[in-house]
């Protein structure tokens, strides 16, 4: 296999959607940390920035009439019209009060958004104090057709990626701090039920995404890191301690591309761990037609594992 990067125009292409119809079919979106949206030609040849968000986007759908759904940390899910560069607002708040870190989202066949918020107390800046300070302040959110946004499931780890199985009888949602998917069933005899999709991942997942295989592909944006589980475990005080020292002393995430997809029974069946110094945090991941598509919340550029 070959693993190709492609620079874009600016920093933290965080995640990736493939186009599937129109002009936008096989164009790769991102996000950047500078509210811009972009499409890049399936062979990387062209690039043109089509929104701006005003806002951090980071996990990006399709929703059913082809605009991106865009979940932006700072103005909550918004809908982009990739021909026009429109962006509409659809909800930044739960029960009346704002998200603080909208992350990812799947969209269900009949327009049911599943969605994540990350943390209740820290925003995308602050992300590593969340980590952790181990925070559990995260949650999995539905909405509705009709507007109505509920709370599914609380008290997550930093609730991160959001996948819906093949045939949508269960979603799921990464939980980074705890290095784990979570899955919660919506149909059948188990409707209502929550286990793990996969747990014990060897390192800390972000972004997930059902692929075109109908697998559920995993980021696994950094390995597992001893000091940072000790840390999540100590009494608040010192972390909280740890988090207020200057961030040349914080720890770091280690430099790692590795993705991993998992059946709906959660089996292992690719587990890419690519050996690259040209990149590095891989943070959104979308399997599309054999072409392994990746994202990073920190590398100005996509990049893309193909056979």
């Amino acid at each position: 296999m070959t693993f190709t990067v492609i620079p874009v125009p600016a920093d933290g292409a965080e995640d990736v959607v493939v186009g599937t119809s129109g002009r936008d079919e096989g164009a790769v979106f991102t996000g950047t940390a500078d509210g811009g949206i972009f499409r890049v030609s399936h062979d990387g040849s062209r690039i043109d920035r089509v929104a701006h968000t005003g806002g951090r986007p980071l996990g990006l759908e399709l929703d059913l009439d082809g605009r991106l759904l865009v979940c932006d940390a700072h103005r909550g899910l918004l809908k982009v019209d990739t021909a026009s560069g429109a962006v509409e607002a659809v909800t930044d708040s739960v029960r009346g009060k704002r998200m603080v870190f909208c992350n990812n989202a799947a969209v269900a066949s009949d327009g049911t958004i599943w969605f994540s918020d990350s943390s209740t107390r820290f925003g995308i800046e602050r992300w590593k104090d969340d980590f952790v300070q181990n925070t559990r302040t995260g949650r999995l959110l539905r909405l509705d057709p009709d507007g109505t946004v509920d709370v599914v499931i609380d008290e997550l780890a930093f609730a991160n990626g959001v996948a819906l199985s093949q045939d949508e009888d269960f979603v799921c949602v990464a939980e980074t701090g705890a290095r784990t998917v979570v899955r919660r069933w919506l149909t059948g005899d188990r409707a209502g039920m929550r286990d793990l999709l996969c747990q014990d991942l060897p390192g800390y997942p972000d972004n997930i995404s059902r692929g075109s295989d109908g697998l559920i592909w995993v980021t696994i944006a950094s390995p597992r890191d001893p000091v940072v589980e000790r840390l999540q475990t100590a009494p608040m005080p010192v972390r909280r301690a740890v988090t207020r020292i200057p961030e040349r002393f914080q720890p770091k995430p280690k430099r790692t591309v590795r993705v991993q997809a998992y059946d709906d029974r959660g089996t292992l069946v690719h587990d890419h761990d690519v050996d690259t110094a040209d990149y590095h945090m891989v943070t959104g991941v979308r399997e599309h037609d054999g072409r392994v598509w990746m994202g990073s919340l920190h590398e100005p550029a996509i990049a893309v594992l193909q056979p």
